[in-house]
């Protein structure tokens, strides 16, 4: 962000079940309409009722590539939500607290207003009423947002909303404009989450069947899957299980399907052996992978950057995969276009890795394309009668055909012969295994650089997924303040650039990771790319911000 960017940020807090989430959607919406730069992000609780959640939009008259611990404005629709965040309002901003008043609050009875609008559950359109009003915005780019998000409800819900949301501005007279905030502009490109990326990615490049259990942080793009089913002729099948998701998309891929599924940590673990089945039979699958903090169960609900060493290491027996990790909601869709391209041209499995963060993430970046483009299947269309299907070539990678037509293909999850028929000739597995692996050699061979943000410094800021702009931002601010630093940033993180060791020879290394044992930086290392590192670790469930990054930063 430019040092004299202006920005705001506005964090909506209650409990689950009162539309924290849809008052932010709305905010976000007319903020973009307006032409300011979004960034958005939540924090919520995994239960249906209670607690404390909130969405936070930040708006600056810049790009933004982070949101922010801070808030300038708080719109506090509990007691609990208001203790609860506080602490975290910026010098100079503003709470309005639905309810009694507060000696660090205005005192607006939200619920009220919503009762007379039409109903205590429109009290979130009141509170984006009043942020509109505390911000000095005229209201019509909110009423807009409104008709667009609730038309399907109806005429009378869309005016009872906006009826709510005019008198939260009432609520908020004399109080207008008190927070800076920045002008807007001309509308900027168009809205996306880090999900929609992840499925628009994947519906270009021609997915046709898309099996998942749902399972907190990926429900989203399987969702969004579902919604464009019908536009680009994708089946979409929840499985009763994700043993069941990984073997369906495995069969699918063998018959000539472009397929994928969508899971979060736990779910990975049960599709490891159907991660190995299509190691063995090299079958171009893809997996998103979003992760969630913690075993088991972990935290469902929020962020982390814990299963890398997991994922490069899943399934048993050696056999190459390609893992790509955005780092921006732009990222999320182009690698996960190349995750079904290099699935394809290796048949091998490629993972994206993402993380609740960066799912839940929205903003506003140049329209992404959304005609329908499939990646090159590499499928041989008319085998001759001498075909192979796992022959023995230089590359590695063997001519393939669908099963069904003159060519006779054969597939066992046992080692097996060029032509497919298991074998137990040790001679034979050896060929196997080293005809396998020569894919994975010319993977890495064709692997991707880091991002370097500004250019390469005396220390490096390195990050892989979704810290990409917690690091870009707290480059920013450190360079601001004399400080020789960069980012290298890895959206390839599997199998690593040849180059990295030489990019970061003679560079302090800080890792800036969401976990406690910087995983990304001990796979470096582990491969000789780097010797000695530093970090910056995050492992609390809740995302990086620039400024926390470049507070914690030591010289």
């Amino acid at each position: 962000m430019e040092k004299n960017a202006m920005d705001a940020n506005i964090r909506i807090a209650g409990e689950a079940g009162q539309g924290v989430q849809s008052a932010g959607e709305l905010l976000t919406s007319a903020f973009h309409d307006m032409g300011l730069h979004v960034f958005s992000t939540q924090s919520y609780m995994s239960r249906i009722r209670g607690g404390v959640n909130s969405f936070d939009i930040r708006i600056s008259d810049e790009e933004l590539h982070s949101g922010r611990e801070d808030c300038d404005v708080l719109a506090a629709l509990t007691a609990e939500s208001f203790a609860t965040e506080k602490k975290n309002v910026a010098r100079g901003g503003l709470v309005a607290l639905d309810g009694a008043a507060g000696p660090d609050a205005l005192s607006l009875d939200m619920t009220a207003a919503a009762k007379e609008a039409g109903g205590a559950r429109m009290v979130n359109s009141v509170a984006a009423g009043i942020v509109f009003a505390l911000l000095g915005y005229d209201i019509e780019p909110l009423a807009k947002a409104i008709v667009k998000a609730m038309s399907k409800k109806g005429e009378e819900t869309v005016g009872a909303n906006i009826e709510a949301a005019r008198r939260g501005v009432a609520l908020a007279a004399g109080h207008e404009g008190l927070v800076k905030a920045p002008v807007p502009g001309e509308r900027r490109g168009e809205l996306y989450s880090g999900s929609e990326a992840v499925g628009l990615g994947a519906a270009t490049a021609g997915v046709k069947v898309v099996c998942s259990y749902p399972m907190t942080p990926s429900t989203g793009a399987l969702t969004y899957l579902a919604s464009v089913a019908d536009r680009y002729r994708i089946v979409v099948e929840q499985a009763e299980d994700e043993i069941c998701a990984a073997n369906l998309i495995c069969g699918a891929a063998y018959a000539g399907a472009t397929a994928m599924t969508t899971t979060s940590g736990g779910g990975f673990a049960l599709m490891a052996e159907g991660l190995s089945l299509a190691g063995m039979l090299e079958l171009p699958i893809v997996i998103m992978l979003s992760q969630r903090p913690g075993p088991a169960t972990g935290l469902p609900t929020r962020t982390g950057q814990e299963d890398l060493l997991f994922a490069v290491h899943a399934g048993h027996g050696e056999f190459p995969k390609i893992i790509y990790a955005p780092g921006t909601i732009g990222q999320a869709y182009e690698m996960t276009r190349r995750a079904f391209e290099s699935a394809h041209k290796f048949q091998t499995p490629a993972i994206v890795m993402t993380d609740q963060f960066l799912t839940d993430a929205k903003k506003n970046i140049p329209e992404l394309p959304g005609a329908l483009d499939p990646v090159d299947a590499h499928i041989e269309t008319a085998p001759g009668a001498d075909y192979v299907r796992y022959a023995v070539t230089e590359s590695g990678v063997s001519p393939r055909a669908l099963p069904g037509g003159e060519a006779f293909v054969v597939c066992a999850s046992d080692e097996h012969t060029p032509d497919g028929h298991l074998t137990e000739d040790l001679t034979a597995r050896k060929a196997m295994q080293e005809k396998r692996m020569r894919k994975a050699a010319l993977a890495a061979a064709e692997a991707m650089p880091p991002e370097f943000y500004p250019e390469p410094d005396e220390t490096v800021l390195l990050c892989w997924g979704s810290t990409y702009g917690p690091c870009r931002e707290a480059v920013d601010i450190l360079r601001a303040k004399g400080r020789k630093v960069c980012m290298a940033h890895f959206a390839l993180v599997w199998p690593l650039w040849a180059g990295a060791g030489g990019a970061l020879e003679g560079r302090r290394v800080v890792s800036v990771e969401g976990n406690s044992t910087a995983q990304f930086a001990l796979l470096l290392r582990q491969c000789g790319a780097v010797s000695r590192f530093d970090s910056i670790l995050r492992y609390d469930g809740l995302p990086f911000t620039g400024a926390e990054i470049a507070r914690r930063f030591k010289s």
